[in-house]
């Protein structure tokens, strides 16, 4: 009897000490890890954001061009040293997936900075394309020191960068403001930057964001690459109307799949998955073949290759994260 009193009560605590550290533990190497990726893919689309906002302005917003040049230079910095301390420290599946640089984003960014006269930090890129999965470094309270400096600074980021594109949105909605980005890419940027900050925020909380809902994954990306789709569409010439027919169709096909992963259950959840992955390679390949044609000046539109290659990256993203649940 004392016996399995003394079994029920170190199974008691081992069960406990599971559901403490499963749920909200982090390991010291999996912070830095989840830290330095989040920063990786999202620090780049920020200031991605950054410059699309500043070349959408008129001259008569030069105060806002500012503005919006120095969130783009902030997370620059915030990128390069993110870049800096990730060599050895993330996963040979972030370098592979194309969400960080793809075979296109240099030339994309010497092309964009060619055509707005708007200036970026290639050699960030550069030094990406060196990034490799080397044995694992040691941990220490140095590197935890920085990582945790890093994301102070990007919640701090995000929060002037997402009340300044709030603002936008509200002046433009009100005839306030002219650019030449439509209201509805401005939202889709706001909740780009929500979506960052509450992961940054939940890394912080010891959160595991690997373990992300899959309902809530698919409908905020179904909805990212639906939008994107109607973006394409409405930036490529008229005369393209091949493609401009296919950008629809993407469109429309994302808006099913949002109506099937609001209805998600245990039953269907393998079923809509795989659909959502097979069908988001396919957007994938339409938007690494338009990559292509805008860079090499195939293809007639207003779309700046750094926005080209932009939205192929969340595709890549958005791959690995519908495939992480396969596995």
């Amino acid at each position: 009897m004392i016996i399995l009193l003394e079994l029920l009560y170190i199974n008691k605590n081992i069960i406990l000490k599971k559901l403490i550290w499963g749920k909200t533990m982090l390991s010291n190497e999996k912070y830095i890890t989840l830290s330095l990726e989040l920063h990786l893919f999202f620090g780049r689309i920020m200031k991605e954001h950054s410059f699309f906002l500043e070349a959408g302005f008129t001259p008569k917003n030069t105060k806002l061009s500012k503005e919006a040049d120095n969130y783009k230079l902030d997370f620059e910095k915030l990128l390069l040293d993110t870049v800096k301390l990730s060599r050895g420290r993330i996963r040979q599946s972030i370098i592979d997936s194309g969400e960080i640089f793809t075979e296109y984003t240099l030339n994309a960014e010497t092309k964009t900075k060619f055509y707005t006269g708007i200036d970026i930090n290639s050699k960030i890129t550069v030094m990406e394309k060196d990034l490799e999965c080397e044995p694992i470094k040691s941990t220490d309270s140095k590197i935890m020191h920085h990582v945790k400096n890093l994301n102070t600074r990007a919640i701090k980021l995000l929060d002037g960068l997402i009340e300044f594109k709030i603002k936008i949105l509200n002046d433009m909605l009100c005839c306030k403001l002219f650019t030449i980005n439509y209201p509805l890419l401005i939202e889709h940027i706001i909740r780009e930057a929500k979506l960052y900050r509450l992961y940054v925020k939940q890394i912080e909380s010891n959160k595991d964001i690997d373990n992300e809902d899959i309902r809530k994954t698919e409908l905020f990306w179904n909805q990212i690459m639906m939008e994107h789709s109607l973006f394409i569409r409405g930036l490529l010439d008229p005369s393209e109307s091949e493609l401009i027919s296919t950008s629809n169709k993407f469109a429309n096909e994302f808006s099913e799949l949002i109506k099937k992963a609001d209805e998600i259950t245990e039953m269907t959840m393998s079923n809509v998955t795989n659909d959502t992955l097979a069908e988001t390679i396919k957007l994938r390949d339409f938007k690494k073949a338009g990559t292509k044609g805008i860079v090499d000046c195939e293809i007639k539109s207003i779309i700046l290759p750094l926005l080209a290659d932009h939205v192929l990256r969340e595709a890549n993203h958005y791959i690995r994260l519908l495939k992480s649940y396969e596995e």
